[in-house]
């Protein structure tokens, strides 16, 4: 009977025996398997509470990102090579084989492999006076943007349909009870809030969380604004959040997930204290996820998913990953994500 060592050896050397060849073959799958997957944007716009400051509130889903795994392929070939093993009580066979194998990031290939974990990723500029405001309020509000981006993005209750609360209890008052209404009957009127759209949620029992990790890259970037007789401090944020899912017991169907949030929070002093209101969130859009089914929650595009025949095949590619894509409705085909 082997040994552990002798088996982590074997699993190292199955894993290096994957030729270069190979590699590219799976590479330009996945590159052909991409291209094919339909990307949402969703720019919905919704008007908000009337107060004295009039600015527009935007709202949208997440952003689904798929790329077949070379992971994949070294899971294959560890469970060929453990297959003498046996399969009795103290045998390695492939279940012990999948969990090294699984140590294997499904990051790993894509652009979000260099990206930071978590929280970590959410790195904001150095406070300083602007717009009125004093450093120490700039600071302020720079760590209520980084709290809203975690309550929207990051908390994988509300990634699997539960309720915002923690973003709930960040917004402003008068923003406050029209967002609470929003989540339980949907706006689409233009006259009110579509809730929903301001976090990432996946439709119910359309996804499972796969890694414990998400992946975090973007910027924050600080203006000034003066509008109706009010000035303060225009906070930008445009961030990926990247995830990992697939559809409930089913590893085969892993799916790279990334919610883009483009977003503005605006600051300002109002009657002694500090306004902090949202004014665009998470507009940076979808993909690849379903176009032909909207409703407030992102709709996974998995590898056995049926055709979605609104994909305008003819729309310039759009690259995923890019921090610089602006909103737009169409379902366009993606570049890969290697």
């Amino acid at each position: 009977m082997p040994d552990n060592d002798d088996i982590d050896q074997r699993f190292k050397t199955l894993t290096d025996q994957i030729s270069a060849r190979e590699r590219k073959r799976m590479t330009k799958i996945a590159e052909q398997e991409w291209a094919r997957q339909p990307r949402l944007r969703r720019a919905r716009r919704r008007r908000r509470a009337a107060i004295a400051v009039a600015v527009l509130v935007a709202a949208a889903g997440g952003f689904v990102v798929y790329r077949p795994d070379v992971v994949e392929g070294v899971r294959a070939s560890v469970f060929a090579g453990f297959a003498d093993f046996g399969t009795g009580p103290t045998a390695q066979g492939p279940e012990q084989a999948q969990v090294k194998a699984a140590d294997v990031s499904p990051f790993h290939g894509s652009p979000a492999q260099d990206y930071a974990d978590g929280t970590k990723g959410l790195v904001m500029p150095k406070a300083r006076a602007l717009g009125g405001l004093s450093r120490k309020e700039v600071s302020t509000a720079l760590l209520h943007a980084r709290k809203l981006l975690i309550a929207s993005h990051l908390d994988r209750k509300v990634l699997l349909g539960g309720r915002p609360n923690a973003l709930i209890r960040l917004l402003d008052s008068e923003q406050r009870a029209p967002f609470v209404k929003g989540l339980k009957r949907p706006d689409k009127s233009k006259k009110g809030y579509e809730s929903r759209r301001w976090v990432t949620s996946l439709a119910p029992k359309s996804a499972e969380l796969v890694s414990e990790t998400f992946k975090v890259s973007g910027r924050t970037r600080l203006t000034t604004f003066k509008e109706n007789g009010f000035s303060g401090v225009r906070i930008k944020v445009n961030y990926l959040f990247v995830y990992a899912i697939q559809r409930p017991g089913r590893p085969e169907t892993l799916t790279r997930l990334v919610a883009h949030n483009l977003g503005t929070l605006d600051v300002w002093r109002e009657s002694g204290r500090l306004r902090l209101w949202i004014v665009d969130w998470n507009g940076g859009g979808t993909a690849p996820a379903r176009c032909d089914v909207d409703d407030v929650f992102v709709h996974p595009f998995y590898p056995d998913s049926p055709p979605d025949l609104t994909l305008k095949t003819g729309a310039k590619a759009v690259d995923a990953y890019s921090l610089e894509e602006e909103t737009n409705e169409e379902c366009s085909p993606l570049k890969s994500d290697t």
